[in-house]
Protein backbone atom coordinates (compact mmCIF):
# COMPACT_ATOMS: atom_id res chain seq x y z
CA UNK A 1 0.00 0.00 0.00
CA UNK A 2 1.03 3.65 -0.62
CA UNK A 3 1.97 6.03 2.03
CA UNK A 4 -0.55 9.03 0.80
CA UNK A 5 0.18 12.92 2.13
CA UNK A 6 -3.07 14.83 1.75
CA UNK A 7 -4.39 14.11 -2.03
CA UNK A 8 -0.80 14.36 -3.73
CA UNK A 9 0.86 11.23 -5.29
CA UNK A 10 2.65 8.30 -3.23
CA UNK A 11 5.79 9.30 -1.39
CA UNK A 12 6.95 5.84 -0.37
CA UNK A 13 6.26 2.39 -0.23
CA UNK A 14 6.47 0.32 3.16
CA UNK A 15 7.72 -3.04 1.95
CA UNK A 16 10.60 -1.50 0.28
CA UNK A 17 11.70 0.52 3.07
CA UNK A 18 13.80 -1.56 4.91
CA UNK A 19 15.78 -2.24 1.41
CA UNK A 20 15.90 1.19 0.89
CA UNK A 21 17.73 1.74 3.80
CA UNK A 22 20.03 -1.00 3.44
CA UNK A 23 20.99 0.36 0.33
CA UNK A 24 21.38 4.11 1.80
CA UNK A 25 23.15 3.17 5.48
CA UNK A 26 25.76 1.09 3.28
CA UNK A 27 26.72 4.55 2.00
CA UNK A 28 27.96 5.88 5.71
CA UNK A 29 30.45 2.83 5.72
CA UNK A 30 33.03 5.30 3.42
CA UNK A 31 33.13 6.82 6.35
CA UNK A 32 35.29 4.34 8.34
CA UNK A 33 36.96 3.27 4.79
CA UNK A 34 38.18 6.83 4.60
CA UNK A 35 39.03 7.13 8.17
CA UNK A 36 41.45 3.81 7.49
CA UNK A 37 42.82 5.01 4.40
CA UNK A 38 44.14 8.71 5.71
CA UNK A 39 45.46 7.15 8.87
CA UNK A 40 47.37 4.42 6.77
CA UNK A 41 48.66 7.34 4.70
CA UNK A 42 49.83 9.11 7.72
CA UNK A 43 51.01 6.45 9.08
CA UNK A 44 53.53 5.95 5.50
CA UNK A 45 54.18 9.59 6.13
CA UNK A 46 55.47 8.88 9.51
CA UNK A 47 57.80 5.53 8.38
CA UNK A 48 56.03 2.97 8.25
CA UNK A 49 56.55 0.07 6.26
CA UNK A 50 54.48 -2.11 4.28
CA UNK A 51 53.81 -4.90 6.62
CA UNK A 52 52.20 -2.44 9.14
CA UNK A 53 49.37 -1.75 6.43
CA UNK A 54 48.32 -5.38 6.18
CA UNK A 55 45.66 -4.78 8.99
CA UNK A 56 44.34 -1.49 7.60
CA UNK A 57 44.20 -2.97 4.04
CA UNK A 58 42.34 -5.86 5.76
CA UNK A 59 39.39 -3.80 7.53
CA UNK A 60 39.17 -1.38 4.46
CA UNK A 61 38.31 -4.61 2.26
CA UNK A 62 36.12 -5.99 4.88
CA UNK A 63 34.22 -3.02 5.16
CA UNK A 64 34.19 -2.78 0.98
CA UNK A 65 33.00 -6.53 1.05
CA UNK A 66 29.76 -5.59 3.43
CA UNK A 67 29.28 -2.26 1.80
CA UNK A 68 29.15 -4.37 -1.96
CA UNK A 69 26.92 -7.03 -0.23
CA UNK A 70 24.14 -4.48 1.45
CA UNK A 71 24.07 -2.72 -1.69
CA UNK A 72 23.24 -6.02 -3.43
CA UNK A 73 20.47 -7.72 -1.11
CA UNK A 74 18.93 -4.17 -0.47
CA UNK A 75 19.24 -3.78 -4.43
CA UNK A 76 17.40 -7.39 -5.29
CA UNK A 77 14.65 -7.34 -2.62
CA UNK A 78 13.89 -3.74 -3.49
CA UNK A 79 13.26 -4.61 -7.43
CA UNK A 80 11.51 -7.55 -6.36
CA UNK A 81 9.40 -5.24 -3.86
CA UNK A 82 8.97 -2.61 -6.18
CA UNK A 83 7.68 -5.04 -9.10
CA UNK A 84 4.61 -6.46 -6.82
CA UNK A 85 3.50 -3.15 -6.30
CA UNK A 86 3.70 -2.54 -9.41
CA UNK A 87 2.06 -5.13 -10.30
CA UNK A 88 -0.98 -4.51 -7.36
CA UNK A 89 -1.28 -0.92 -8.81
CA UNK A 90 -2.15 -1.98 -12.27
CA UNK A 91 -4.01 -4.52 -10.66
CA UNK A 92 -6.55 -1.61 -8.60
CA UNK A 93 -6.64 0.26 -12.14
CA UNK A 94 -8.10 -2.55 -14.09
CA UNK A 95 -10.17 -3.84 -11.33
CA UNK A 96 -11.36 -0.14 -11.40
CA UNK A 97 -11.87 0.25 -15.01
CA UNK A 98 -13.55 -3.14 -15.07
CA UNK A 99 -15.93 -1.86 -12.14
CA UNK A 100 -17.42 0.91 -14.22
CA UNK A 101 -20.51 0.50 -15.93
CA UNK A 102 -19.94 0.37 -20.20
CA UNK A 103 -22.34 3.49 -20.08
CA UNK A 104 -19.59 5.53 -18.24
CA UNK A 105 -19.24 8.75 -20.37
CA UNK A 106 -16.37 9.84 -18.55
CA UNK A 107 -14.35 5.93 -19.11
CA UNK A 108 -10.90 6.98 -20.59
CA UNK A 109 -10.30 5.77 -23.87
CA UNK A 110 -9.23 2.17 -24.54
CA UNK A 111 -6.21 3.28 -25.85
CA UNK A 112 -5.22 5.60 -23.66
CA UNK A 113 -6.21 3.33 -20.67
CA UNK A 114 -3.91 1.01 -22.50
CA UNK A 115 -1.00 3.05 -22.90
CA UNK A 116 -1.69 4.12 -19.13
CA UNK A 117 -1.11 0.39 -18.00
CA UNK A 118 1.24 -0.62 -20.69
CA UNK A 119 3.21 1.79 -20.82
CA UNK A 120 3.37 4.98 -18.55
CA UNK A 121 3.12 2.07 -15.46
CA UNK A 122 6.70 1.23 -16.07
CA UNK A 123 7.72 4.95 -15.23
CA UNK A 124 6.69 3.64 -11.91
CA UNK A 125 9.87 1.22 -11.36
CA UNK A 126 12.86 4.03 -11.89
CA UNK A 127 10.82 6.02 -9.35
CA UNK A 128 10.61 3.45 -7.16
CA UNK A 129 14.38 1.87 -7.64
CA UNK A 130 16.33 5.07 -8.53
CA UNK A 131 14.36 7.78 -6.88
CA UNK A 132 13.70 6.55 -3.42
CA UNK A 133 17.05 5.07 -1.93
CA UNK A 134 18.69 8.04 -3.80
CA UNK A 135 16.06 10.06 -1.66
CA UNK A 136 16.52 8.47 1.45
CA UNK A 137 20.81 8.84 1.15
CA UNK A 138 20.45 12.48 0.64
CA UNK A 139 18.57 12.73 3.79
CA UNK A 140 20.91 10.47 5.86
CA UNK A 141 24.35 10.43 3.85
CA UNK A 142 25.13 14.36 3.99
CA UNK A 143 24.06 15.30 7.56
CA UNK A 144 25.93 12.06 8.94
CA UNK A 145 29.48 13.23 6.79
CA UNK A 146 28.87 17.08 8.07
CA UNK A 147 28.92 16.25 11.42
CA UNK A 148 31.61 13.92 10.96
CA UNK A 149 33.80 16.90 9.22
CA UNK A 150 32.38 19.32 11.61
CA UNK A 151 34.55 17.47 14.52
CA UNK A 152 37.45 18.44 13.24
CA UNK A 153 36.93 21.43 11.10
CA UNK A 154 33.87 24.07 11.32
CA UNK A 155 35.23 25.35 8.33
CA UNK A 156 34.92 22.58 6.11
CA UNK A 157 31.59 21.74 7.35
CA UNK A 158 30.22 25.38 7.29
CA UNK A 159 31.71 25.28 3.51
CA UNK A 160 29.88 22.00 2.74
CA UNK A 161 26.69 22.99 4.55
CA UNK A 162 26.39 26.61 2.95
CA UNK A 163 27.07 24.92 -0.81
CA UNK A 164 24.47 22.11 -0.08
CA UNK A 165 21.02 23.71 0.29
CA UNK A 166 22.26 25.68 -3.59
CA UNK A 167 21.73 22.22 -5.15
CA UNK A 168 17.88 21.29 -3.86
CA UNK A 169 16.76 24.77 -4.36
CA UNK A 170 17.79 24.71 -8.07
CA UNK A 171 16.49 20.95 -8.79
CA UNK A 172 13.14 22.19 -7.10
CA UNK A 173 12.59 24.87 -9.51
CA UNK A 174 13.90 22.25 -12.30
CA UNK A 175 11.88 19.65 -10.95
CA UNK A 176 8.50 22.10 -11.12
CA UNK A 177 9.25 22.13 -14.87
CA UNK A 178 10.02 18.82 -15.15
CA UNK A 179 6.97 17.08 -14.09
CA UNK A 180 4.81 19.38 -16.36
CA UNK A 181 6.74 18.26 -18.94
CA UNK A 182 6.72 14.59 -17.78
CA UNK A 183 2.69 14.75 -17.31
CA UNK A 184 2.33 16.50 -20.89
CA UNK A 185 4.75 13.86 -22.83
CA UNK A 186 2.43 11.29 -20.95
CA UNK A 187 -0.62 13.11 -22.09
CA UNK A 188 0.75 13.41 -25.40
CA UNK A 189 1.59 9.52 -25.44
CA UNK A 190 -2.13 8.65 -24.36
CA UNK A 191 -3.53 10.76 -26.80
CA UNK A 192 -0.98 8.87 -29.61
CA UNK A 193 -2.02 5.43 -28.50
CA UNK A 194 -5.76 6.19 -28.17
CA UNK A 195 -5.64 7.45 -31.91
CA UNK A 196 -3.97 4.58 -33.15
CA UNK A 197 -6.14 1.96 -32.01
CA UNK A 198 -9.00 3.64 -33.07
CA UNK A 199 -7.68 4.49 -36.65
CA UNK A 200 -6.76 0.94 -36.65
CA UNK A 201 -10.41 -0.18 -35.74
CA UNK A 202 -11.61 1.56 -38.88
CA UNK A 203 -9.04 1.27 -41.10
CA UNK A 204 -11.23 -0.15 -43.50
CA UNK A 205 -13.60 2.62 -43.43
CA UNK A 206 -10.82 5.07 -43.84
CA UNK A 207 -9.62 2.80 -46.74
CA UNK A 208 -12.59 2.92 -48.78
CA UNK A 209 -13.46 6.91 -48.08
CA UNK A 210 -9.99 7.89 -49.13
CA UNK A 211 -8.76 9.06 -45.98
CA UNK A 212 -5.84 7.16 -45.93
CA UNK A 213 -2.98 9.68 -46.48
CA UNK A 214 -4.98 12.64 -44.11
CA UNK A 215 -4.54 9.54 -41.15
CA UNK A 216 -0.66 9.14 -42.00
CA UNK A 217 -0.33 12.59 -41.71
CA UNK A 218 -2.41 13.01 -38.29
CA UNK A 219 0.04 9.90 -37.10
CA UNK A 220 3.02 11.41 -38.18
CA UNK A 221 2.10 14.90 -36.66
CA UNK A 222 1.37 12.66 -33.32
CA UNK A 223 5.06 11.30 -33.42
CA UNK A 224 6.52 14.82 -34.06
CA UNK A 225 4.59 16.04 -30.92
CA UNK A 226 5.90 12.79 -28.86
CA UNK A 227 9.55 13.55 -30.31
CA UNK A 228 9.26 17.23 -28.93
CA UNK A 229 7.81 15.95 -25.79
CA UNK A 230 10.28 14.18 -24.72
CA UNK A 231 13.11 16.04 -26.07
CA UNK A 232 11.64 18.78 -23.67
CA UNK A 233 11.98 16.59 -20.58
CA UNK A 234 15.42 14.97 -21.86
CA UNK A 235 16.61 18.74 -22.19
CA UNK A 236 15.61 19.46 -18.34
CA UNK A 237 17.06 16.54 -16.93
CA UNK A 238 20.50 17.66 -18.78
CA UNK A 239 20.50 20.81 -17.05
CA UNK A 240 19.80 19.71 -13.33
CA UNK A 241 22.47 17.58 -14.14
CA UNK A 242 24.29 20.09 -15.34
CA UNK A 243 23.77 23.13 -12.38
CA UNK A 244 24.34 19.97 -9.96
CA UNK A 245 27.80 19.22 -10.93
CA UNK A 246 28.33 22.96 -11.05
CA UNK A 247 28.02 23.34 -7.25
CA UNK A 248 29.01 19.54 -5.93
CA UNK A 249 32.78 20.72 -8.11
CA UNK A 250 32.83 24.03 -6.37
CA UNK A 251 31.86 22.60 -3.17
CA UNK A 252 34.88 20.30 -3.11
CA UNK A 253 37.01 22.58 -4.79
CA UNK A 254 36.36 24.90 -1.54
CA UNK A 255 37.21 22.44 0.90
CA UNK A 256 40.46 21.55 -1.13
CA UNK A 257 41.70 24.82 -1.11
CA UNK A 258 40.88 25.17 2.59
CA UNK A 259 42.83 22.34 3.35
CA UNK A 260 45.14 22.78 1.05
CA UNK A 261 46.14 26.34 2.77
CA UNK A 262 45.47 24.92 6.50
CA UNK A 263 47.82 22.47 6.17
CA UNK A 264 50.60 24.81 4.59
CA UNK A 265 50.13 27.08 7.51
CA UNK A 266 48.42 29.83 5.14
CA UNK A 267 45.15 29.48 6.94
CA UNK A 268 45.32 29.44 10.48
CA UNK A 269 41.52 28.86 12.31
CA UNK A 270 38.46 26.77 11.55
CA UNK A 271 39.68 24.26 13.14
CA UNK A 272 38.93 24.27 16.89
CA UNK A 273 42.30 26.11 17.65
CA UNK A 274 44.35 23.26 16.72
CA UNK A 275 46.11 22.90 13.36
CA UNK A 276 44.57 19.70 10.95
CA UNK A 277 47.43 16.46 10.60
CA UNK A 278 47.67 14.82 7.29
CA UNK A 279 45.72 12.28 8.84
CA UNK A 280 42.84 14.43 9.04
CA UNK A 281 43.23 17.30 6.56
CA UNK A 282 42.85 14.23 4.03
CA UNK A 283 39.85 12.41 5.98
CA UNK A 284 37.91 15.26 5.44
CA UNK A 285 38.79 16.16 1.44
CA UNK A 286 38.23 12.01 1.15
CA UNK A 287 34.36 12.87 2.77
CA UNK A 288 33.94 15.94 0.58
CA UNK A 289 33.09 14.10 -2.51
CA UNK A 290 31.03 11.74 -0.70
CA UNK A 291 28.85 14.21 1.03
CA UNK A 292 28.17 15.43 -2.49
CA UNK A 293 27.77 11.91 -4.59
CA UNK A 294 23.92 11.05 -2.55
CA UNK A 295 22.93 14.72 -4.05
CA UNK A 296 24.12 14.40 -7.56
CA UNK A 297 23.01 10.59 -7.38
CA UNK A 298 19.45 12.90 -6.46
CA UNK A 299 19.74 15.35 -9.30
CA UNK A 300 20.51 12.35 -12.10
CA UNK A 301 16.94 10.90 -10.63
CA UNK A 302 15.28 13.26 -10.48
CA UNK A 303 13.16 13.14 -13.24
CA UNK A 304 12.43 9.96 -13.01
CA UNK A 305 10.17 11.40 -9.64
CA UNK A 306 8.75 13.39 -12.58
CA UNK A 307 8.09 10.89 -14.64
CA UNK A 308 6.94 8.50 -11.77
CA UNK A 309 4.73 10.70 -10.27
CA UNK A 310 2.74 11.85 -13.23
CA UNK A 311 2.35 7.90 -14.09
CA UNK A 312 0.92 7.04 -10.68
CA UNK A 313 -1.02 10.16 -11.32
CA UNK A 314 -2.59 8.51 -14.73
CA UNK A 315 -3.29 5.89 -13.10
CA UNK A 316 -4.87 7.05 -9.99
CA UNK A 317 -7.06 8.93 -12.74
CA UNK A 318 -8.06 5.27 -14.17
CA UNK A 319 -9.71 4.67 -10.61
CA UNK A 320 -11.52 7.85 -9.84
CA UNK A 321 -15.13 6.89 -9.25
CA UNK A 322 -17.50 6.80 -12.09
CA UNK A 323 -20.91 5.02 -13.13
CA UNK A 324 -20.68 2.09 -11.27
CA UNK A 325 -20.85 -1.55 -12.75
CA UNK A 326 -23.58 -3.25 -9.93
CA UNK A 327 -21.53 -6.60 -9.21
CA UNK A 328 -19.03 -6.55 -11.61
CA UNK A 329 -16.32 -8.08 -9.04
CA UNK A 330 -19.13 -10.55 -7.28
CA UNK A 331 -18.43 -14.35 -8.08
CA UNK A 332 -21.41 -16.29 -9.89
CA UNK A 333 -22.99 -18.49 -7.36
CA UNK A 334 -25.95 -20.33 -8.43
CA UNK A 335 -25.39 -20.69 -12.36
CA UNK A 336 -28.12 -23.28 -13.43
CA UNK A 337 -25.42 -25.01 -16.42
CA UNK A 338 -26.97 -28.30 -17.98
CA UNK A 339 -30.61 -27.28 -17.26
CA UNK A 340 -33.21 -25.46 -19.61
CA UNK A 341 -33.80 -21.90 -19.55
CA UNK A 342 -35.96 -20.86 -16.89
CA UNK A 343 -37.59 -17.88 -17.99
CA UNK A 344 -38.15 -14.78 -15.26
CA UNK A 345 -40.37 -12.07 -15.33
CA UNK A 346 -39.00 -8.36 -14.99
CA UNK A 347 -40.51 -5.46 -13.11
CA UNK A 348 -39.23 -2.17 -12.64
CA UNK A 349 -40.91 -0.35 -10.19
CA UNK A 350 -40.53 3.57 -9.86
CA UNK A 351 -37.36 3.90 -11.64
CA UNK A 352 -35.52 6.69 -12.03
CA UNK A 353 -32.03 6.90 -14.21
CA UNK A 354 -29.91 9.92 -15.17
CA UNK A 355 -26.58 10.45 -15.82
CA UNK A 356 -24.33 12.94 -13.74
CA UNK A 357 -25.28 16.44 -14.25
CA UNK A 358 -28.47 15.65 -16.97
CA UNK A 359 -32.02 15.75 -16.18
CA UNK A 360 -33.91 12.52 -16.05
CA UNK A 361 -33.85 10.28 -18.66
CA UNK A 362 -36.81 8.14 -16.73
CA UNK A 363 -38.50 9.61 -13.52
CA UNK A 364 -40.65 7.41 -10.90
CA UNK A 365 -41.81 4.81 -13.72
CA UNK A 366 -43.24 1.37 -13.86
CA UNK A 367 -42.74 -1.56 -16.53
CA UNK A 368 -43.81 -5.00 -15.82
CA UNK A 369 -42.48 -7.98 -18.70
CA UNK A 370 -44.43 -11.72 -17.62
CA UNK A 371 -42.04 -14.00 -17.94
CA UNK A 372 -41.83 -15.56 -21.10
CA UNK A 373 -43.08 -12.62 -22.70
CA UNK A 374 -41.33 -11.07 -25.84
CA UNK A 375 -41.52 -7.25 -25.97
CA UNK A 376 -40.70 -4.79 -28.30
CA UNK A 377 -39.12 -1.41 -27.32
CA UNK A 378 -40.03 1.13 -29.93
CA UNK A 379 -39.65 5.10 -30.05
CA UNK A 380 -36.80 7.51 -31.49
CA UNK A 381 -33.27 7.46 -31.17
CA UNK A 382 -32.56 8.93 -27.80
CA UNK A 383 -35.59 8.31 -25.93
CA UNK A 384 -33.38 5.53 -23.62
CA UNK A 385 -34.32 1.89 -25.37
CA UNK A 386 -30.74 1.16 -24.77
CA UNK A 387 -30.38 2.77 -21.25
CA UNK A 388 -33.36 0.65 -20.00
CA UNK A 389 -32.30 -2.59 -21.57
CA UNK A 390 -29.06 -2.03 -20.14
CA UNK A 391 -30.55 -0.83 -16.95
CA UNK A 392 -32.16 -4.31 -16.69
CA UNK A 393 -29.12 -6.20 -17.87
CA UNK A 394 -27.61 -4.77 -14.33
CA UNK A 395 -24.87 -2.51 -16.32
CA UNK A 396 -25.80 0.44 -15.25
CA UNK A 397 -27.29 1.13 -11.79
CA UNK A 398 -30.75 2.54 -11.54
CA UNK A 399 -30.58 6.15 -9.63
CA UNK A 400 -33.81 5.36 -7.95
CA UNK A 401 -36.34 2.67 -7.75
CA UNK A 402 -36.28 -1.40 -7.79
CA UNK A 403 -35.66 -3.61 -10.74
CA UNK A 404 -36.67 -7.08 -10.18
CA UNK A 405 -35.70 -10.11 -12.50
CA UNK A 406 -37.88 -12.97 -11.43
CA UNK A 407 -38.57 -11.55 -8.30
CA UNK A 408 -35.20 -10.97 -7.07
CA UNK A 409 -33.89 -7.51 -6.83
CA UNK A 410 -31.16 -5.93 -8.91
CA UNK A 411 -28.00 -4.65 -7.23
CA UNK A 412 -24.62 -5.18 -5.95
CA UNK A 413 -25.33 -8.21 -4.66
CA UNK A 414 -27.33 -10.37 -7.03
CA UNK A 415 -26.41 -8.49 -10.23
CA UNK A 416 -23.35 -10.92 -11.42
CA UNK A 417 -25.72 -14.04 -10.46
CA UNK A 418 -28.28 -12.63 -12.23
CA UNK A 419 -26.52 -11.32 -15.45
CA UNK A 420 -25.16 -14.75 -15.48
CA UNK A 421 -28.78 -15.60 -16.73
CA UNK A 422 -29.33 -13.16 -19.21
CA UNK A 423 -27.57 -13.22 -23.09
CA UNK A 424 -27.33 -10.00 -24.63
CA UNK A 425 -27.19 -9.32 -28.44
CA UNK A 426 -26.07 -5.73 -29.63
CA UNK A 427 -26.01 -4.35 -33.04
CA UNK A 428 -22.35 -4.01 -32.91
CA UNK A 429 -21.21 -7.28 -31.09
CA UNK A 430 -17.37 -6.80 -30.14
CA UNK A 431 -14.76 -9.99 -31.63
CA UNK A 432 -11.74 -10.60 -30.47
CA UNK A 433 -8.60 -11.83 -33.05
CA UNK A 434 -8.76 -15.15 -32.50
CA UNK A 435 -10.74 -18.24 -33.50
CA UNK A 436 -14.65 -18.65 -34.33
CA UNK A 437 -15.14 -21.42 -31.21
CA UNK A 438 -12.86 -18.48 -28.99
CA UNK A 439 -15.52 -15.56 -30.06
CA UNK A 440 -18.59 -18.03 -29.66
CA UNK A 441 -17.55 -19.54 -26.29
CA UNK A 442 -15.99 -16.44 -25.05
CA UNK A 443 -13.81 -19.11 -22.96
CA UNK A 444 -16.38 -20.42 -20.92
CA UNK A 445 -16.25 -24.20 -19.43
CA UNK A 446 -18.08 -26.43 -20.80
CA UNK A 447 -18.34 -25.51 -24.62
CA UNK A 448 -16.16 -27.19 -27.02
CA UNK A 449 -15.72 -27.36 -30.85
CA UNK A 450 -19.15 -29.59 -31.01
CA UNK A 451 -21.31 -27.34 -29.18
CA UNK A 452 -19.56 -24.35 -31.01
CA UNK A 453 -20.54 -25.89 -34.39
CA UNK A 454 -24.35 -26.36 -33.05
CA UNK A 455 -24.61 -22.94 -32.24
CA UNK A 456 -22.98 -21.48 -35.62
CA UNK A 457 -25.55 -23.93 -36.90
CA UNK A 458 -28.31 -22.29 -35.38
CA UNK A 459 -27.73 -19.15 -35.54
CA UNK A 460 -27.81 -19.28 -39.96
CA UNK A 461 -24.18 -19.08 -40.14
CA UNK A 462 -23.56 -22.78 -41.25
CA UNK A 463 -23.18 -21.59 -45.01
CA UNK A 464 -21.10 -19.32 -44.24
CA UNK A 465 -17.65 -21.35 -45.37
CA UNK A 466 -15.32 -19.20 -43.31
CA UNK A 467 -17.57 -19.45 -39.66
CA UNK A 468 -16.45 -22.70 -38.76
CA UNK A 469 -15.34 -23.16 -35.38
CA UNK A 470 -11.30 -23.62 -36.29
CA UNK A 471 -11.43 -20.33 -38.22
CA UNK A 472 -9.94 -17.40 -37.29
CA UNK A 473 -11.76 -13.78 -37.40
CA UNK A 474 -9.68 -10.17 -37.35
CA UNK A 475 -9.91 -7.44 -34.50
CA UNK A 476 -13.50 -6.34 -34.97
CA UNK A 477 -15.07 -9.08 -36.68
CA UNK A 478 -12.65 -8.91 -39.91
CA UNK A 479 -14.20 -11.31 -42.41
CA UNK A 480 -17.39 -10.98 -41.48
CA UNK A 481 -20.65 -9.16 -42.76
CA UNK A 482 -22.87 -6.91 -41.06
CA UNK A 483 -25.45 -9.48 -41.05
CA UNK A 484 -22.81 -12.14 -40.20
CA UNK A 485 -21.81 -10.17 -36.69
CA UNK A 486 -25.30 -10.54 -35.47
CA UNK A 487 -26.27 -13.83 -36.09
CA UNK A 488 -22.39 -14.31 -33.76
CA UNK A 489 -24.00 -12.63 -31.38
CA UNK A 490 -26.90 -14.88 -31.55
CA UNK A 491 -24.81 -18.18 -31.61
CA UNK A 492 -23.37 -16.69 -28.45
CA UNK A 493 -26.37 -16.63 -26.70
CA UNK A 494 -27.40 -20.46 -28.04
CA UNK A 495 -23.62 -21.17 -26.31
CA UNK A 496 -25.85 -19.98 -23.33
CA UNK A 497 -28.08 -22.40 -22.77
CA UNK A 498 -28.49 -21.17 -18.77
CA UNK A 499 -30.32 -17.78 -20.13
CA UNK A 500 -33.53 -17.60 -19.42
CA UNK A 501 -33.80 -13.86 -20.52
CA UNK A 502 -32.47 -12.54 -23.72
CA UNK A 503 -32.02 -8.76 -24.55
CA UNK A 504 -31.23 -7.68 -27.86
CA UNK A 505 -30.63 -4.11 -28.93
CA UNK A 506 -31.20 -3.16 -32.49
CA UNK A 507 -30.16 -6.21 -34.06
CA UNK A 508 -31.70 -5.67 -37.00
CA UNK A 509 -29.72 -2.24 -37.53
CA UNK A 510 -27.77 -1.24 -40.95
CA UNK A 511 -29.12 -4.85 -42.05
CA UNK A 512 -30.72 -5.18 -45.52
CA UNK A 513 -34.35 -6.79 -45.76
CA UNK A 514 -33.71 -9.94 -46.64
CA UNK A 515 -30.74 -10.49 -44.14
CA UNK A 516 -32.94 -8.92 -41.44
CA UNK A 517 -35.51 -11.55 -42.01
CA UNK A 518 -32.92 -13.79 -41.51
CA UNK A 519 -32.03 -12.28 -38.69
CA UNK A 520 -35.71 -12.27 -37.16
CA UNK A 521 -36.30 -15.74 -37.90
CA UNK A 522 -33.61 -16.86 -35.79
CA UNK A 523 -34.04 -14.73 -32.44
CA UNK A 524 -37.69 -15.50 -32.48
CA UNK A 525 -36.53 -19.24 -32.65
CA UNK A 526 -34.40 -18.55 -30.32
CA UNK A 527 -36.05 -17.46 -27.58
CA UNK A 528 -39.10 -19.74 -27.49
CA UNK A 529 -39.28 -20.47 -23.81
CA UNK A 530 -37.62 -17.10 -22.76
CA UNK A 531 -38.28 -13.68 -22.01
CA UNK A 532 -37.25 -11.28 -24.50
CA UNK A 533 -37.39 -7.88 -24.76
CA UNK A 534 -35.88 -6.35 -27.87
CA UNK A 535 -35.02 -2.31 -28.59
CA UNK A 536 -35.70 -1.87 -32.09
CA UNK A 537 -36.78 0.81 -35.24
CA UNK A 538 -36.99 -2.18 -37.10
CA UNK A 539 -41.50 -2.37 -37.42
CA UNK A 540 -41.30 -5.80 -38.64
CA UNK A 541 -39.35 -6.86 -35.28
CA UNK A 542 -41.79 -5.29 -33.60
CA UNK A 543 -44.60 -6.30 -35.27
CA UNK A 544 -43.49 -10.33 -34.37
CA UNK A 545 -43.25 -9.18 -30.68
CA UNK A 546 -46.37 -9.94 -28.46
CA UNK A 547 -46.15 -6.75 -27.25
CA UNK A 548 -44.88 -3.54 -28.07
CA UNK A 549 -43.76 -0.58 -25.24
CA UNK A 550 -43.24 2.84 -26.81
CA UNK A 551 -40.67 4.81 -25.10
CA UNK A 552 -41.30 8.64 -25.33
CA UNK A 553 -44.72 8.00 -22.93
CA UNK A 554 -44.92 7.84 -19.40
CA UNK A 555 -44.40 3.94 -18.61
CA UNK A 556 -47.60 3.91 -16.78
CA UNK A 557 -49.07 4.77 -19.70
CA UNK A 558 -47.35 2.06 -22.45
CA UNK A 559 -49.79 -0.50 -23.41
CA UNK A 560 -49.91 -3.01 -25.98
CA UNK A 561 -50.05 -2.25 -29.91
Amino acid sequence: MLRRQGRGPATHVPSTRSATFVMSAAALLWIPQAALLAHAVQRLANGAGLADMLAPACAFLALGVLRASSEAWGARRLFAASRLHLAQLRGDAAQALASRSPLDRERLASGRAASALAEQAEAVLPWLLRYQPARMRSMLVPPAIALVVLYFSWTAALILVVAAPLIPVFMAVIGWRAKAASEAQLQVIGGMSGFLLDRLRGLSTLRALGAVDTTAQRVRASAESVRASTMRVLRIAFLSSTALELFSALGVALVAVYVGFHLLGEIGPGSWGARLTLAEGLFILLLAPAFFEPLRELAAVWHDKASGEAALKELEQLQHAGLALPGALASQQNLRTGRAPVAPSVDIESLVFQHPGEAPLFDGEDLTVRAGEHVALVGPSGSGKTTLLSVIAGLAPASGGVVRIGGVPLDAQSAADLRAHMAWIGQKPHVFSGSVRGNVSIERDGIDSAAVGAAVRRAGLGHVGHATPGDSLGEGGLGLSGGELVRLALARAVCAPHAGLLLADEPTAHLDRDTAAGVIDALVELAQGRTLIVATHDLTLAARMKRVVRIGEPLTKRSAA
